[in-house]
């Protein structure tokens, strides 16, 4: 069976038990200002931009096992863009 998908939104709710799993790892490990939209974001710039033929588990895999920190110095850095602009 095949999951086809029509629009992003489509995607994101379908990995959203995936985000909420690892916000919540996140937030055991003392990292708690990433939320679901950073974690999607970051994987949609950095892992999946350019990939070809993704799969619905390739994508809950990079989902749940992008190291922490990545996550953490992405929305760190978003922030410093925000300051910076201000």
């Amino acid at each position: 069976m095949e999951n086809k998908f029509n629009n992003q939104n489509e995607l994101f709710n379908k990995v959203k038990p995936a985000l909420r799993t690892k916000k919540n790892e996140l937030v055991r490990n003392g990292i708690k200002f990433v939320n679901e939209l950073d974690i999607w974001e970051y994987n949609k710039i950095h892992n999946w931009r350019k990939a070809k033929g993704l799969t619905l588990a390739s994508i809950v895999n990079d989902i749940l096992n992008t190291d922490d920190k990545l996550y953490e110095e992405f929305v760190l850095k978003k922030f410093e863009r925000r300051e910076d602009n201000e």
